[in-house]
């Protein structure tokens, strides 16, 4: 138990000197959390494993350049990236059936997508509305959207994550992609 973990800033100096204990250093410190992240849009074992090596090398290639202010952050975009590619190239699950489906089915109904709303937010402009969008959000509307939107959390954890109903969490999640789609029109998305 009283191990010492080495602070993200640490971390990363690691991966600035491309000294690999870096890698050993965030797997350590992070994997449970990648996985995590991974789980929720990839059914097999295997996959989600693949998926978060891949995040850690992938994190190897990025920095340098790059120099996240958030390490978790920063592993958890690579991580859900490198998932949301899995699954689209086919190598796990297909469509259907799980909680991130269901979740990209909400989303894509509010943003007019059909098949792929994971493509359409790497827009940039449209990423840029809906931050602007989640940052005029009162607090709860926020959390609700973006642990159903970005970590892909079923109703169920949501509403046992905050102490409410799943009945309040729906609404609340309906409200809230309806003003986004109406934000959307006025920005001259089409839905």
């Amino acid at each position: 138990e009283g191990e010492c973990r080495m602070e993200d800033a640490q971390i990363v100096a690691l991966f600035w000197e491309r000294d690999e204990a870096a890698i050993r250093e965030a797997e350590e410190k992070y994997r449970a959390y990648c996985a995590a992240i991974a789980s929720r849009l990839l059914d097999s074992p295997e996959d989600v494993e693949e998926c978060v090596s891949d995040a850690f090398l992938g994190a190897w290639n990025a920095i340098p350049p790059h120099r996240p202010g958030s390490l978790s952050a920063f592993l958890g975009k690579i991580t859900r990236r490198t998932a949301l590619k899995k699954r689209r190239e086919g190598k796990a699950q297909k469509r259907g059936g799980g909680a991130a489906e269901e979740s990209y089915e909400e989303l894509a109904a509010c943003l007019g997508v059909r098949n792929d709303p994971d493509e359409a937010l790497e827009s940039a402009e449209l990423a840029r509305i809906i931050n602007l969008f989640l940052a005029g959000l009162k607090q709860t509307e926020r959390r609700f959207f973006v642990c159903r939107y970005w970590y892909f959390d079923s109703i169920e954890q949501i509403a046992a994550r905050f102490g409410c109903s799943q009945s309040k969490v729906k609404m609340t999640l309906k409200r809230t992609r309806d003003k986004l789609a109406e934000r959307l029109r006025r920005e001259g998305f089409t839905i």
